[in-house]
């Protein structure tokens, strides 16, 4: 756990000073959680950007604030609607013994055979929701779909046996399916 960010305690109360944090360059937060006291805090907005962009959102990192260190992961960001830019990060300080519901993205790996014959690869779900310990959270749950025919699907339940952690969201969740293609109008005339 080498990563570590800075943040410093800022004034709790009205909405007009959280525009003030932003237009000082800043991301309003707030810290809870592992022994400490909810915490209103405001962090750099183009660190806090660079953070999130190379690192994620499931990582373990240190957070200095007030010159204490506290071991903690991001729990939320909202971000403007219209800009995409970060207007609020909540950050929960952990215990690095006890394990967290996390969600983990899917990534797909390999060239699936169906999509080669004319398939359409399809994602329903890309995210999963897990429970782990701290420093034990995968940076995503990796799916091979290379065998995968048209018709074909792999399920959340397919992966149980090869994942190591406890999986809470819903066992018959559709990670990856090959779709059969569309037969236009003008196809189906020519035959």
């Amino acid at each position: 756990m080498n990563l570590k960010l800075e943040a410093k305690e800022r004034q709790f109360g009205a909405r007009a000073l959280l525009t003030e944090v932003r237009n000082n360059g800043e991301v309003p937060g707030v810290l809870y959680g592992y022994q400490t006291e909810t915490t209103p805090i405001a962090i750099d907005a183009k660190t806090m950007f660079k953070f999130i962009n190379a690192n994620g959102v499931n990582n373990v990192f240190t957070l200095e604030v007030n010159n204490q260190s506290y071991n903690a992961v991001i729990s939320e960001v909202q971000r403007s609607a219209i800009r995409g830019t970060i207007t609020h990060v909540d950050f929960q300080s952990i215990n690095m013994d006890t394990p967290l519901e996390v969600d983990v993205p899917v990534t797909l790996v390999g060239n699936a055979a169906g999509v080669q014959v004319g398939g359409i690869l399809m994602q329903p779900t890309t995210t999963v929701r897990i429970k782990v310990k701290p420093n034990e959270i995968p940076d995503s749950i990796e799916v091979a779909i290379a065998e995968l025919e048209v018709g074909q699907t792999i399920t959340l339940a397919d992966l149980t046996e090869k994942l190591s952690f406890e999986i809470i969201s819903e066992l018959d969740a559709v990670l990856a399916t090959i779709m059969a293609p569309v037969e236009t109008e003008e196809e189906v005339a020519a035959t």
